[in-house]
């Protein structure tokens, strides 16, 4: 159906009956997008030739840009989309856009809110707020300039950010008539620019916003280009998975007490699903509840999820305050004080050691102090670079300091409670936007370990045990189903290793619950003490300079993280020892080969916490390789590791 059928037909519902009319957008899904790059590169143009085309301008609106366009536009008096997204004086006197703009508009198939972000290096500040509630980032690039910084700049955000959808949209092609060549050269300009992203689709698209090529219809000057125009794309790009529906987080915003016999807790479900019955801990104090009920504006309702606005009761009377935390008990939030974050800075006063700040995340507003700059980003290659401050639009990796416990998530794990804004204490002044990146394992150890216990460093350095060994100590740690086939590539790993002079050992998950692990059941709290000895025997092992090769099902994304942690914690800042590599082997196919005849027990109700059947397993959200032997021999699944790791070199 065409734009223009469709809005007939919408206008005939409006007449005939509102409530569908409402009922039907109620029930589209919502896409959130951004629309970034550098200074005049198309980005408010697109956008309005977006809604120009998609025909959801009001005739008022077209008439007001159409007079706008002869005073201020940018096009010889002709139609200047851009007009209907700059809505500020300045805006449109400069041509440039400033603030963020916020426009909507539905089609057949999806709703969408589309942020308008500026192109100036002085307003990426705006751009990182923008950024942080979308789903989709379209970058422009104007074809005849190619890759220019502040697209770097906001890329690298945009993925920062958590953004897995990136758009590339080479704009301006009718400027360079259309050119096949050019848009390969920037393609492939911005491909080895961004192979550093990790978990990010990157999607191409050639267009020109003020001609309407490949905008919302396909374009008759590129027939060389056979892909769908970009409001198609938009339609189809799927984002649910990108949602967080396995950690329940619950920030608490409000107490409610009309009356002496009600007291509820008021907040809005930031991820994960709550329902009445659910047993629930509140972070940071630990004290346990069960959900009594679950009230909204128009009644009680069995459920809620991310991200309805609810207002819940316990049937256990514990203290409970604005900015406390409700999870399920197998699955909190850390609950620490020392963590490291990524930060963008944005005030012109530069980011310091040693100062207080006020860390406000989700509901929570804690007092921090600033240890210190780890590092800053080169923006153009995104390498390192030593630095002790953060000039205004800089990104670095920061260590902060709580001056009290608080409930946080990695942000990789959960863009809400693993953000923050950064408060000047004496001016209030909105100062930078951070996304945590783990909390620090040392801390960590200090905290939970036994008191008056210091870690004994010995005379031989790392470096000297690496030059005996010949090689860099790592840690292989393979995931998967049972049956999927990690312990036969661990072995063949273990053998292709050794044959080539590396030391190299195993730890297999039922060799290690024979004896250091044989007082664990498959409980999740049992399976993640589990995994927490393992990577601290993996780290002292790879502090003696081996590399270790573990096959452990390991089925939680936060217990693999933490071992990363753990495994990572005592390398230097520069070193990575710790690789995920999940053994991607489809459920069906496991379960068809049954070598150890698991599954037909645990289908038999025999075995109890069976991953993959009465057991949940979380597929690595971004593991460093992935594998299968489904179609794949061990062999190669290990001659793939060794190479993509360089271990025989």
């Amino acid at each position: 159906m065409s734009e223009t059928n469709y809005k007939v037909r919408e206008q005939d519902l409006i007449r005939s009956d509102i409530s569908a009319y409402l009922k039907r957008h109620e029930e589209k899904d919502m896409l959130r997008f951004l629309t970034c790059g550098s200074v005049d590169d198309g980005k408010s143009t697109l956008i309005g030739r977006l809604l120009y085309d998609s025909q959801m301008i009001y005739e008022d609106q077209l008439a007001a840009v159409m007079k706008d366009s002869k005073v201020h536009g940018t096009t010889n008096d002709d139609f200047d989309p851009a007009l209907l997204t700059d809505g500020l004086k300045a805006e449109r006197e400069q041509g440039i856009t400033i603030d963020v703009a916020y426009r909507y508009f539905s089609t057949e198939k999806r709703s969408f809110i589309i942020c308008d972000a500026p192109g100036h290096e002085q307003y990426t500040r705006n751009m990182a707020t923008g950024a942080s509630h979308c789903d989709v980032a379209i970058v422009l690039i104007d074809a005849r300039h190619g890759v220019m910084p502040q697209t770097k700049r906001h890329s690298f955000i945009a993925s920062l950010l958590g953004i897995r959808h990136l758009i590339i949209a080479v704009n301006k092609m009718d400027a360079v008539d259309y050119d096949q060549d050019v848009f390969e050269k920037i393609r492939k300009d911005y491909l080895s620019f961004a192979a550093k992203f990790q978990d990010v689709n990157i999607h191409f698209l050639p267009i020109s916003a003020l001609k309407g090529d490949n905008v919302v219809d396909r374009s008759e000057n590129m027939d060389w280009f056979d892909g769908r125009p970009l409001l198609s794309y938009l339609e189809a790009i799927e984002i649910s998975a990108d949602r967080n529906l396995i950690d329940l987080r619950f920030p608490v915003q409000y107490v409610l007490r009309p009356d002496l016999n009600f007291r509820g807790f008021s907040g809005t479900v930031v991820s994960g699903i709550m329902r009445k019955g659910d047993s629930v801990i509140v972070n940071p104090s630990g004290k346990k509840a069960k959900i009594k009920s679950i009230e909204t504006y128009n009644g009680e309702i069995p459920e809620a999820f991310a991200p309805m606005a609810v207002t819940v009761t316990t049937d256990e009377e514990v203290d409970i305050s604005r900015g406390d935390v409700l999870s399920h008990p197998n699955n909190r939030p850390h609950v620490e004080s020392g963590f490291d974050a990524t930060v963008v800075w944005m005030h012109e006063t530069p980011l310091q050691s040693g100062r207080n700040y006020l860390l406000k995340t989700t509901t929570q507003t804690v007092p921090v102090t600033l240890d210190g700059v780890r590092y800053r980003f080169d923006i153009n290659n995104l390498g390192r670079e030593d630095s002790t401050e953060l000039e205004m639009n800089e990104i670095g990796r920061v260590g902060f300091t709580a001056h009290r416990p608080f409930s946080f998530d990695n942000y990789s794990r959960n863009r809400k409670t693993g953000s923050f804004i950064l408060i000047d204490t004496v001016t209030n002044a909105t100062l930078a936007a951070g996304m945590i990146i783990r909390q620090r394992v040392e801390e960590k150890k200090t905290v939970s370990g036994p008191r008056n216990v210091n870690w004994e460093k010995g005379q031989v350095s790392r470096d000297e045990r690496n030059t005996l060994m010949g090689h860099a100590p790592q840690t292989l740690w393979l995931t998967g189903l049972s049956g999927s086939g990690k312990s036969t590539i661990a072995q063949v790993l273990e053998a292709k290793l050794v044959a080539a002079g590396k030391k190299a050992y195993i730890l297999d998950g039922d060799n290690i619950r024979h004896g250091l692990n044989q007082d664990l059941s498959f409980t999740p709290e049992d399976r993640k003490e589990n995994i927490r000895r393992i990577a601290e025997v993996a780290s002292l092992m790879n502090d003696a300079g081996l590399i270790v090769i573990t096959a452990f099902i390991s089925p939680y994304q936060e217990d693999r993280e933490q071992a990363r942690e753990i495994i990572n914690g005592a390398a230097d800042e520069s070193e990575s020892r710790f690789h995920e590599i999940f053994v991607d082997t489809p459920l069906e196919v496991c379960e068809a080969r049954d070598v150890k005849g698991l599954y037909s027990k645990a289908r038999a109700g025999e075995i109890k916490n069976f991953t993959g059947v009465t057991a949940p397993y979380e597929a690595p959200e971004n593991p460093e390789l992935k594998v299968s032997t489904d179609g794949q021999t061990p062999a190669s699944c290990a001659d793939f590791i060794l190479q993509e790791l360089k271990l025989l070199d």
